[in-house]
């Protein structure tokens, strides 16, 4: 009797075990969609691990910059929003500065690293996106994208800060940790 008690209960126990199993997959593919402008957009940090090599973290960083300078150089000629505007020429100057120290910093690492700043898929689409529109429109898509690249940028920047393994260029992550977050605190107040 006692051999049976143990297996149904076993048997219970897997049982609940596969349904939080499935609803803890379903909770974690939910929290990487989340809903900009009431459109759902995958949360690419979310589903992509950090870079935790220099190599790695040094194109993530030159990518990012490059998209924020490509997207906010757009605002110039398509943005209605005085504000925008200036948020963008803020950006264009903060995220060259950021691309320069970069490179500074690698200058002497060894093994040598050469930061390659090629978009990502999603960098590429949102840039096209931003280019399709004008006005309002890319007001408000310029101001979600901005705070999705600073999200990511925080994300990536405390995740290498932690992780990496290069000091120096945890060292710089670390010391662009207040600064990026300062930004996705205005691009969350742009409209």
């Amino acid at each position: 009797m006692t051999s049976k008690l143990v297996m149904a209960v076993s048997a219970s126990a897997l049982a609940l075990a596969a349904c939080g199993q499935r609803n803890n997959e379903t909770a974690a593919d939910d929290a990487n969609v989340m809903v900009d402008n009431g459109i759902a957009v995958e949360n690419e940090m979310a589903a992509a691990p950090l870079p935790t090599s220099a190599q790695g973290f040094a194109n993530a960083a030159a990518a990012s910059d490059r998209f924020e300078i490509e997207s906010s150089k757009l605002a110039a000629t398509q943005a209605q929003s005085a504000a925008i505007k200036s948020f963008a020429a803020k950006m264009v100057t903060a995220h060259e500065g950021s691309t320069a120290k970069l490179k500074t910093t690698v200058s002497g690492l060894i093994p040598a690293i050469t930061p390659d700043d090629t978009l990502t898929p999603a960098q590429q689409a949102d840039l096209d996106g931003l280019k399709a529109k004008t006005g309002a429109d890319f007001d408000t898509a310029y101001a979600a994208a901005q705070v999705k690249a600073h999200q990511q940028a925080v994300d990536m920047l405390n995740g290498y800060a932690t992780s990496g393994d290069t000091p120096a260029l945890k060292e710089f992550a670390s010391g662009l940790v207040p600064t990026v977050t300062a930004h996705l605190n205005t691009a969350k107040g742009l409209k």
